[in-house]
């Protein structure tokens, strides 16, 4: 009967007694690849008018990952190379910030119309050799980043990879793809971060990048058919202007994607203008063409976009949004194109105002819950 009893008491007691359990950590965080170019170009940032540094800038609003490209040589340059996103993660983790590496497996830009094979690898045709190559580089960059404390605990495995990774400049193919090929090549990259987790006893999440989400569901549905290796993340870009997917339907596809492939999933690019006004000699990408209905080219639109976008991906089972370089303001930098920032006018900074801290950076605020 005294048995009996303590049942009773413990299982009616026992919704007090038991300890708290954490909820899933979830991200709200940038891409900062840019920022410390923009530094040395004698670029400024400022928060209620006063210099500040910006990692400790993005750190105390709330930032709490931080997305860096690693070109694999980058003579045309100089920056997103080795050393300079060392730099960068050394940075952002003294601010308390986790971080995603983002290995493009090129020494230029990757994206959905562009996977240029490195300069160092264009002429190894053999596959065997060429997956060989891939995986050692990606084994040996965690290795040098592991001695100086200094992993990062998400891993990118490609940048945009729509396309087929690692091609010829001469002869880029965007309408068909070599699985074969193509899936030795991305495993090779997969299999290095795993083997590497494995041996350090460090858990690092593999990602998988695709542009926009409509390009996810048939990627993914082709690769795992195929025989893409594990991974953990699936990593979209989401930008309305190249989306066939509007605002309100987002949440559509992400929970499909969730739900079809079981992974865990995040925006890892997007962006809004907060302004239409060019305030240097380099064009800006987003324009009025980017614009979509009731989000104003105004901080008070961009961060009701963000905000938007933040609850329809949490809200679907998403665990993080990240900004793509909304540190990226105008300086004395130049790009391929053009001196100054393509970006300034969808940063989180007031160009015509010295680099101001905008409202935007509310977007960070409460984390994952301010929406």
């Amino acid at each position: 009967m005294i048995k009996a009893y303590t049942v009773i008491f413990l299982s009616l007691f026992g919704c007090m007694t038991k300890p708290k359990v954490e909820l899933p950590v979830k991200y709200v965080g940038s891409d900062l690849s840019y920022v410390n170019e923009i530094l040395d170009c004698g670029g400024e940032y400022r928060s209620e008018g006063t210099l500040v540094d910006p990692y400790t800038l993005f750190a105390e609003k709330g930032n709490n990952l931080v997305r860096l490209r690693l070109w694999h040589n980058p003579e045309w340059s100089g920056y997103s190379d080795f050393e300079d996103v060392k730099l960068a993660i050394q940075r952002s983790k003294a601010e308390g910030m986790q971080v995603l590496l983002d290995f493009h497996y090129s020494d230029t830009w990757a994206d959905p119309q562009h996977q240029v094979i490195p300069a160092a690898w264009a002429n190894v045709e053999d596959l065997s050799i060429l997956s060989d190559s891939l995986y050692n580089y990606t084994y040996k960059t965690l290795s040098k980043l592991h001695k100086d404390h200094l992993l990062p605990e998400f891993v990118q495995v490609g940048n945009e990879i729509n396309i087929e990774i690692m091609q010829d400049s001469a002869n880029m193919v965007v309408d068909t793809i070599n699985w074969e090929r193509n899936l030795t090549l991305i495993n090779a990259g997969l299999k290095a971060v795993t083997d590497f987790s494995k041996e350090t006893q460090v858990d690092i999440q593999k990602m998988i990048h695709i542009a926009q989400p409509e390009n996810a569901l048939w990627w993914f549905s082709e690769a795992l058919e195929y025989g893409l290796a594990d991974f953990e993340y699936i990593g979209l870009s989401y930008y309305p202007k190249w989306s066939t997917y509007g605002l309100d339907k987002l949440s559509v596809a992400i929970d499909s994607l969730i739900g079809t492939y079981d992974k865990e999933l995040m925006i890892v690019e997007t962006a809004y203008p907060q302004t239409l006004v060019n305030v240097d000699a380099a064009h800006n990408i987003l324009g009025k063409d980017a614009l979509i209905l009731d989000y104003p080219a105004t901080p008070e639109g961009q961060l009701a976009f963000m905000n938007k976008l933040k609850k329809a991906t949490f809200d679907a089972g998403g665990k993080g949004v990240i900004y793509w370089e909304p540190a990226w303001v105008t300086s004395d930098c130049s790009t391929r194109w053009g001196q100054g920032s393509h970006w300034e006018n969808a940063s989180f900074f007031d160009g015509e105002n010295g680099n101001e801290a905008l409202m935007s950076f509310d977007f960070f605020e409460n984390g994952p819950n301010n929406n």
